[in-house]
């Protein structure tokens, strides 16, 4: 009887070593795949940071110019970049001021004055998911902003 023999030898997986592969493949993904749609609401949250800290830049930079023409009153108007006329309240802007006072909204809804709602994929504003810049409601006041993020994970 004759044996016969393999020179050749024989290329591929295992059974083992593919299970091996495919646990470990299921492992990352259990782990990855939290983090990456954890991205979405951490990316909103920075977006409304960010315009956070545009509203109180363009406040403060319209309250400086309010003091120096002395529109420090009850109400005045300055004017902001040679075209924007920028309405005050006790030296600093109102509402709709604000948003004179703004160089960019893009991304934000702002139909509510001083209200700077994050857009959503379909342009529509995100509920809790804002700035709120309210002016000071008397003299030697100033301004509240309010960021709400609660919303921003939806």
């Amino acid at each position: 009887m004759k044996v016969k023999s393999f020179s050749k030898q024989e290329a591929g997986f295992t059974l083992i070593e593919l299970v091996v592969v495919i646990v470990i493949l299921g492992i990352l993904a259990v782990v990855a795949i939290p983090r990456f749609t954890n991205m979405t609401n951490d990316a909103r949250i920075a977006a409304v940071n960010g315009m956070n800290g545009a509203v109180q830049s363009a406040s403060a930079i319209a309250h400086a110019q309010a003091l120096v023409q002395g529109q420090a009153g009850a109400s005045g108007t300055i004017t902001m970049e040679g075209n924007s006329s920028v309405g005050l309240v006790f030296g600093y802007p109102t509402a709709a001021g604000i948003l004179a006072a703004m160089a960019t909204t893009t991304g934000f809804n702002t139909a509510t004055a001083g209200t700077f709602a994050l857009n959503n994929s379909s342009g529509t504003a995100i509920a809790n998911c804002n700035v709120v810049y309210a002016p000071p409601a008397a003299a030697n006041g100033v301004p509240t902003i309010t960021v709400t993020t609660t919303g921003c994970g939806t």
